[in-house]
């Protein structure tokens, strides 16, 4: 059985998939696509690249998502990723931040097609990995049926061949980045469409997708789906994504994804990085099930104390445990 490699995504996150996330998300699904932060062309050419670019191989596949709007520095940037050992790179088309729009990049590119072309252009022309959009349907008064087609006529003349869509507009005035997920309604069907009237592209759904029911639905009309909050909030979900998206055997219990996340933790914690910034990410993790306020307490109070380290995780594994939920089967 074959599946495109872009079948289920977790969506790039802002402050939220850092390389200690992915390496936990990567605990629960070995198939999922994992995609790093946006980051800016230049802070790519100009900042600390480890701490920017760094990863451990067991996160691939793995995407770097890219901003900006210089082809040229775009391109040097996607050179570094793929030399750091990325799979993809992204162009992010679709973020309506503020500092975003200041720097004439994410969403706002929406009206500027050509442009979008020139920079995917220069970056397919640099590297050998695949190149790859992320855009939302428009901004403000643009038609979503003109806006998006343009936009992705222009890549695909210049190369590009994988689009993730988010399937909202998003409104670059009078709304924030929050508001900008939940108030555009969305039109999935339209990136269904998309997919009908370019079916030689991959399409793939992002926007609205809570649940592995939604992902399995939509996919009957796209190549694949991207899922972010939900998933963050309740990361249990990806334990059954190999067995109900790809067909693997395995559903990976909550329990099993800390303790597989442990190595990765020990291993950090030797390098210097603070509990913190690692249990942060497993804090939804028995979402919904006894147990779970004492296992968020423990981990969020506990893992800033001085010398915190594997023994809080065990310790909110214990409270979870004693809670008298049965063990789910891996």
């Amino acid at each position: 059985m074959t599946f495109d490699p872009h079948r289920f995504c977790i969506a790039p996150m802002m402050d939220w998939t850092d390389r200690h996330c992915r390496a936990f998300h990567r605990t629960l699904t070995a198939r999922a696509r994992l995609y790093t932060e946006m980051v800016t062309a230049a802070a790519v050419l100009h900042g600390d690249r480890e701490r920017l670019l760094g990863f451990e191989a067991r996160e691939r596949p793995l995407a770097l998502q890219l901003g900006g709007c210089d082809p040229s520095q775009l391109a040097s940037a996607a050179r570094v990723g793929e030399d750091f050992g990325y799979d993809e790179v992204n162009l992010n088309v679709g973020c309506p931040s503020d500092r975003v729009q200041t720097g004439r990049f994410g969403a706002c590119l929406m009206r500027e097609p050509a442009l979008v072309a020139e920079c995917v252009g220069a970056m397919i022309g640099a590297v050998r990995i695949p190149v790859t959009v992320k855009c939302r349907l428009g901004v403000d008064d643009q038609d979503p049926e003109e806006s998006l087609f343009a936009l992705v006529d222009s890549c695909v003349a210049a190369g590009v061949t994988t689009f993730v869509v988010h399937a909202r507009k998003a409104w670059l005035q009078g709304l924030s980045p929050k508001d900008n997920r939940e108030i555009p309604p969305l039109d999935w069907s339209l990136v269904a469409r998309l997919k009908r009237e370019r079916p030689s592209l991959t399409v793939v759904i992002n926007g609205g997708v809570t649940s592995l029911d939604s992902a399995e639905s939509l996919l009957d009309g796209v190549d694949g789906v991207m899922i972010g909050r939900a998933a963050y909030h309740d990361p249990s979900i990806l334990g059954a994504v190999d067995a109900r998206l790809f067909g693997d055997p395995d559903v990976v219990a909550p329990e099993d994804a800390v303790e597989r996340y442990k190595p990765y933790v020990a291993r950090a914690l030797a390098r210097g990085v603070r509990l913190p910034a690692m249990a942060r990410h497993m804090l939804g993790l028995f979402q919904g099930r006894p147990g779970a306020r004492a296992w968020r307490r423990i981990l969020t109070v506990d893992s800033h104390s001085p010398g915190a380290g594997l023994e809080v995780i065990d310790r909110a594994l214990t409270a979870v445990g004693s809670s008298g939920q049965p063990r789910l089967a891996a």
